[in-house]
């Protein structure tokens, strides 16, 4: 199950919501194929202005940053460098096509592994 984690400042999601979890959704059926878009999770966070800090400071306009949990197969396929780079233009494209261009060189992604066994729902462990 893909999830999707956004930390954004509250005003660059604030009435964008919908939007960006379709967006975001569309991304990732984009490399996964329609089956996924019923499983795919996005939870926007929405970071107050001020409270969000770079170098020591507080940050004056922080691009979106993603934490995409994905199992740990796509990461030992043969094409796993093209779905990598795939997954991370996509939600990259879906921010900055939602949120503005401006944040588009900044937008950081980082894919984490999660292997087989290491989650789960409903308190039950995913096998799968």
């Amino acid at each position: 199950m893909p999830h999707l984690t956004v930390h954004a400042l509250e005003s660059d999601l604030a009435g964008r919501e919908s939007e960006l979890i379709a967006a975001l959704t569309d991304a990732v059926v984009a490399v996964y194929g329609e089956w996924a878009r019923e499983i795919a999770e996005v939870r926007l966070v929405g970071v107050p202005a001020g409270r969000w800090g770079i170098g020591g400071k507080q940050a004056e306009d922080p691009a979106p940053s993603v934490t995409f949990g994905v199992k740990d197969i796509a990461f030992t396929r043969p094409d796993s460098d093209r779905i990598v780079a795939r997954l991370i233009s996509g939600v990259t494209d879906a921010i900055a096509g939602v949120v503005g261009e401006r944040v588009r060189p900044r937008v950081a992604v980082d894919l984490v592994s999660m292997p087989t066994g290491r989650s789960g729902v409903g308190g039950v462990v995913i096998t799968s």
